[in-house]
């Protein structure tokens, strides 16, 4: 039996993000996945500004934004006619607190692809073609057995394998949720002729159905940055059976757009499925976590899933981290539950909220205001806070001639002394020193590893040693 200290289960985008910050702490991980190799469809194509922040501390930002490209503008078609512009996103304006204000497009499987090079540069490796089928946990770890009869023992366990988590239900987990949509959705990879690669090409539904019942809906087909496929996307009438091969994605073609059968020339992945949004009932059983997909799912609007997902990875990774390599005490793991779960629900209901158009994609797709202000670890204790709570997004920001996005990259916590003086701190803390700023005010700020404001106070004395002694970075053990 192969032991770690932690077991990943799935080497999705969620179980390498976990995988990269887990090394980069000297965590022994074990990242299993039960395919043969990585997904290789382009269905969670794009990444947030949230996301794109936490890919910068991960060190993966760089390859990304290379790989990717950005929305292009959605152009409306009728009758073999470019009918007009749709534009995807609402505008926001830029500022120096959030330097990456729109979303990168990049296909799935290149965002894992670079993930896993990460993951390989800092020495952790993924287990292909290594199924989990069962899981059992006792006080001191968890054994997970696999389908080649080997058993691999951890001291914790993450589920980060999707929707149909098997060890989501080794545990005994529920999910509630509801159906978005009755009607099947097709999504493929394919390559394609008679289209610009400017435009995102919508194909609004034409009137009556056709025999094949392949009428009836809009056709979405938008090129993939960095690659010469395009994505298409489309929805069909309750019932309907998807035909996923070649000849079947032709008809769709043809019976919803000008195009012809042949302008399809190949069919690189392809797959179905029915939106919907369902929350796991609990994130977190003993020595077992869920993350990712495995926690919630999502309808594919709006780009919250794969992000939401992420963002489970980052802030489960430090909190492991500092239990199994700082002497941080197991209480500090109840509180990845406590925080993501609320997020996870609120991203849910924005997701169904843009499937449904209800909701335009905008500042909320972007994930730039979510935060934990209730969260047992946040601690303001100033009377009269400035622009920046405790348990906000630590913006970036240019202080003293240090960029703080800079200075916050990596596993270590952050004390940003703005407008006053810096206490001394017997931990390894990074500080920052310099004059009040318009978007924290003035304070001392505790900004921890996942880039929010743990603590935020006028003076240390008003509990930064206690909260430090609680919930703070501690050196290693000799």
């Amino acid at each position: 039996m192969s032991s770690t200290d932690v077991l990943i289960v799935g080497a999705g985008p969620t179980g390498l993000t976990l995988g990269i910050d887990l090394a980069r702490r000297g965590v022994t991980a074990q990242v299993v996945e039960r395919e043969n190799g990585l997904f290789p469809g382009s269905r969670g194509k794009g990444l947030q500004p949230r996301t794109m922040e936490i890919f910068d501390d991960l060190g993966v930002y760089d390859a990304i934004r290379a790989a990717g490209g950005t929305y292009p503008v959605g152009m409306i078609w009728r009758d073999g006619e470019r009918a007009g512009e749709h534009r995807m996103f609402d505008p926001v304006g830029t500022d120096e607190d959030s330097p990456y204000t729109e979303p990168c497009m990049i296909p799935q499987w290149r965002t894992q692809r670079i993930l896993l090079e990460r993951l390989e540069e800092l020495g952790g490796k993924v287990a292909f073609g290594r199924k989990v089928t069962g899981l059992t946990q006792d006080e001191e770890g968890v054994t997970a057995h696999l389908a080649s009869g080997d058993a691999v023992r951890a001291r914790y366990a993450v589920a980060a394998d999707g929707g149909r988590s098997a060890v989501r239900r080794a545990v005994g987990i529920a999910m509630t949720g509801e159906q978005v949509d009755p009607g099947p959705m097709l999504v493929a990879d394919v390559r394609i002729t008679g289209l610009d690669r400017d435009n995102w090409h919508l194909f609004p539904p034409r009137d009556g159905v056709d025999g094949d019942g392949a009428g009836g809906d809009i056709l979405a087909i938008c090129p993939l940055a960095g690659t010469e496929d395009f994505q298409l996307i489309t929805r069909f009438a309750h019932g309907t059976e998807v035909d996923l091969s070649l000849d079947g994605i032709r008809r769709v073609v043809a019976a919803r757009s000008h195009l012809a059968p042949e302008d399809v020339t190949e069919v690189r992945w392809a797959s179905d499925f029915r939106p919907r949004a369902a929350l796991a009932d609990r994130f977190r059983v003993g020595r077992v976590f869920l993350a990712g997909d495995a926690a919630h799912v999502h309808s594919p609007a709006g780009g919250q899933g794969l992000n939401t997902s992420v963002q489970d990875a980052h802030n489960l990774g430090w909190k492991l981290g500092a239990v199994l390599r700082e002497g941080a005490g197991a209480s500090l793991l109840d509180t990845y539950e406590e925080e993501r779960r609320p997020i996870a629900a609120q991203m849910l209901s924005l997701s169904t909220g843009v499937h449904r158009g209800e909701i335009r994609r905008g500042a909320a797709t972007r994930q730039l205001g979510l935060g934990y202000p209730e969260s047992s670890l946040t601690h303001e204790t100033r009377t009269a806070p400035g622009p920046l709570r405790a348990g906000g997004r630590a913006p970036d920001a240019t202080v003293d001639g240090v960029r703080l996005f800079d200075a916050f990259r990596g596993p270590h916590w952050t004390l940003l002394a703005l407008g006053m003086p810096a206490p001394d701190i017997d931990v390894p803390v990074r500080t920052v020193r310099g004059p009040a700023h318009d978007s924290y005010g003035t304070g001392l700020f505790l900004v921890r590893p996942d880039g929010y404001v743990g603590w935020a106070g006028d003076t240390a004395a008003a509990g930064l040693p206690e909260y430090l002694t609680r919930f703070g970075p501690r050196r290693p053990p000799a």
